[in-house]
């Protein structure tokens, strides 16, 4: 086993970048990959200078998903999974409840919880080279980490069906237009792609892009009325800001 980190954590004008980095395994997540992203994400979340969170991969792929080999070499592979489940999940729900935007900037496959770490994220930037699939069902196992409670929010139950039953692989087109991915460019462009999108973030006030995240993720639990009585509080909360104030106050000087 190396002596490098399984991820790589660093925070640079108001964005921190979450990195996976077992790219000789296709970054596949075993229990101390899981541990170290929970670990990464709630320092994001803890710190005030953050704005912004990028997840990311090192090497050609995204995530193959979990480790299969750290699965067959367990003493016990149901205790094993069950911890390493416990904690992917942890991280995932962590992105998903993030209170600052998260983009996903994906190469090569996500697969498996790959998948799903996918689906946490807000904002997808996919390579042409991207692929995305469940891959449960190819060794016999049923999805962790979020993925049967966001996927069919992603793309619809019979395409969430078509993924999981079937193995159905997607290309990063295909993803866009199932509702995974929000933009595709070629390889190299990869890492300027997602960073042109974070610089159009972060033009934007953290407490609202916080909010609208807030909102629209709770929203699914939430009946109709209580969604609008969250609505008015949050709107009220943000224009009392002084970006909010600042922004209002420019359109009149045009």
């Amino acid at each position: 086993m190396s002596g490098t980190a399984p991820v790589e954590y660093q925070v640079v004008d108001g964005v921190a970048r979450i990195r996976l980095n077992r790219p000789e395994t296709a970054n596949a997540l075993d229990l101390d990959l899981a541990l170290a992203l929970c670990s990464a994400a709630r320092a994001a979340c803890d710190d005030a200078s953050v704005r912004l969170v990028v997840l990311a991969a090192a090497g050609r792929r995204f995530c193959a998903g979990g480790d299969l080999a750290a699965i067959a070499s367990a003493d016990a592979a149901a205790t094993y999974v069950y911890k390493l489940a416990t904690a992917a999940d942890s991280f995932a729900k962590l992105v998903w409840e993030m209170p600052k935007p998260v983009l996903a900037s994906v190469q090569g496959v996500a697969a498996g919880a790959g998948l799903a770490l996918v689906l946490a994220a807000d904002l997808v930037v996919a390579s042409r080279d991207a692929t995305f699939l469940a891959a449960y069902g190819a060794v016999n196992l049923t999805p962790d980490c979020g993925l049967s409670y966001l996927l069919p929010r992603s793309v619809g139950e019979h395409r969430a069906l078509e993924m999981t039953l079937l193995d159905r692989v997607l290309t990063a087109d295909e993803a866009v237009e199932w509702g995974i991915a929000n933009v595709v460019c070629d390889a190299p462009d990869l890492a300027a792609t997602t960073d042109a999108l974070a610089r159009r973030l972060l033009a934007r006030s953290s407490f609202a892009l916080g909010g609208t995240k807030r909102l629209i993720r709770q929203g699914w639990e939430q009946t109709r009325v209580d969604s609008g009585w969250a609505e008015t509080a949050s709107v009220a909360r943000a224009a009392g800001t002084a970006e909010a104030a600042d922004a209002i106050a420019a359109r009149f000087r045009r």
